[in-house]
């Protein structure tokens, strides 16, 4: 078929528009936005993925200087925070890393300024380690700070990275198999999500089979519930091993390990309930191996060893709760109840090696009015208490009888 003149330039003119609508498109979808961002300004990365992990971040980015491989067995380093937007999962586990070292930045004062790892969406740690790491001194940083709030006392720490899931959280943070260490550091109290593990969301959480360790807290959350804490060893943290706070609930704290914490070993505080704390065993820690703090109530904590500790298990301020069946030893005081704690049930404890045989079970004046008391083994001195049931109030004599001292170890 032949075409005019006019024809044929017209058809040109339609070809050319073809053409540069096809282009168009192809620049279009060249700048359609990635699910992993970076802006430098606030040095962090952004997560909106369903489901990445280092090597996607790292491929998107293609900077060293933000993230890069540091050795072929598999150690990274993270020089900037990163964000796990709602609905977004990130996998940090052994198929990408053995090691993320989350650097340190220098000459940073305010906490928000450090990196971090913020959860919105889901986050899931299994067969790594993470810690900080400072370049300039090859090594962790080590200066988390210190408190101790009832002598008024805040020390600030050098802002270490740390690990924070958000009370708006879409998933859960499941960390598994894996070693946290020298996270987050003492920013002043009340600043925030710095402590180094914090939990305000992620419901239904399972942390298990960890080394944790040289954290600021071992352990933070506040207002979180269905968290389950199970065979992890928590030791050498700055202050608390394990605080669950403000309002925690329905919390299993199970077979865990935890030693020589600068703070209280666990402690449950300012209106928890529903908390069971079973089978752990606590020693060496600052002050006190378990404690029931400010209107805990409805919770238990049952077949633990706590040893080597200034008081043993404490309830004050605490109220509904069941003390059942653990072994206090080698400490200064048992059970330490207080006036303020009432309708609480404490039975079929045993106690060994307290100088004082009255501390074995500690009742502050007017406490046994209002709590159940029983069943109670000590060693090695005969001991009567008297305890009152407070829904009837009427005294019951409560024996506590002599048993053979032992020579193992409980904690081998």
């Amino acid at each position: 078929m032949a075409f005019s003149s006019f024809e044929k330039s017209a058809l040109l003119v339609l070809a050319s528009l073809i053409i540069a609508s096809a282009s168009t498109i192809n620049v279009v979808m060249s700048e359609s936005p990635s699910c992993i961002t970076y802006d430098p300004s606030d040095v962090v990365i952004t997560v909106r993925c369903k489901t990445a992990n280092l090597r996607d971040i790292n491929s998107q980015l293609n900077d060293p200087n933000i993230l890069h491989q540091e050795s072929l067995d598999g150690i990274w380093q993270l020089n900037a925070g990163i964000f796990v937007d709602k609905d977004a999962t990130l996998y940090i586990n052994s198929s990408d890393l053995s090691w993320l070292k989350i650097l340190t930045k220098q000459g940073v004062e305010k906490y928000n300024k450090t990196n971090y790892i913020e959860v919105h969406g889901s986050l899931k740690i299994d067969s790594v380690k993470i810690s900080s790491w400072d370049r300039s001194e090859n090594d962790y940083s080590k200066n988390p700070g210190s408190r101790d709030l009832s002598e008024n006392y805040v020390k600030i720490g050098t802002p270490r990275p740390y690990l924070n899931v958000e009370s708006d959280a879409t998933g859960t943070t499941d960390i598994t198999n894996s070693e946290l260490a020298y996270l987050g550091y003492e920013g002043g109290v009340g600043i925030g999500a710095d402590d180094g593990l914090t939990y305000f969301g992620g419901e239904e959480s399972v942390i298990k089979n960890n080394n944790i360790h040289h954290l600021y807290f071992g352990f933070y959350s506040n207002g979180v519930g269905n968290i389950t804490i199970e065979n992890n060893a928590i030791h050498h943290n700055a202050h608390y091993g394990l605080d669950p706070h403000t309002g925690t609930h329905d919390m299993v704290i199970r077979n865990n390990v935890v030693y020589d914490n600068g703070g209280i070993g666990i402690i449950c505080s300012l209106d928890c309930y529903n908390i069971m704390i079973e089978n752990n065993k606590t020693y060496n820690n600052t002050k006190m191996g378990i404690m029931f703090s400010r209107n805990m109530y409805d919770s238990v904590a049952r077949n633990n060893i706590v040893a080597r500790e200034e008081k043993g298990i404490v309830i004050s301020e605490s109220h509904n709760n069941q003390i059942y069946n653990n072994h206090v030893l080698d400490s200064g005081r048992g059970i330490d109840l207080d006036k303020e704690s009432y309708s609480n049930v404490i039975y079929n404890n045993t106690f060994r090696n307290i100088p004082v045989p009255s501390d074995a079970l500690y009742i502050e004046d007017g406490a046994a009015e209002k709590n159940i008391l029983h069943f109670t083994k000590v060693s090695p001195s005969f001991q009567q208490i008297k305890s009152v049931n407070g829904e009837q109030n009427n005294t019951r004599s409560t024996f506590v009888t002599q048993i053979p001292q032992e020579s193992s170890d409980p904690f081998s």
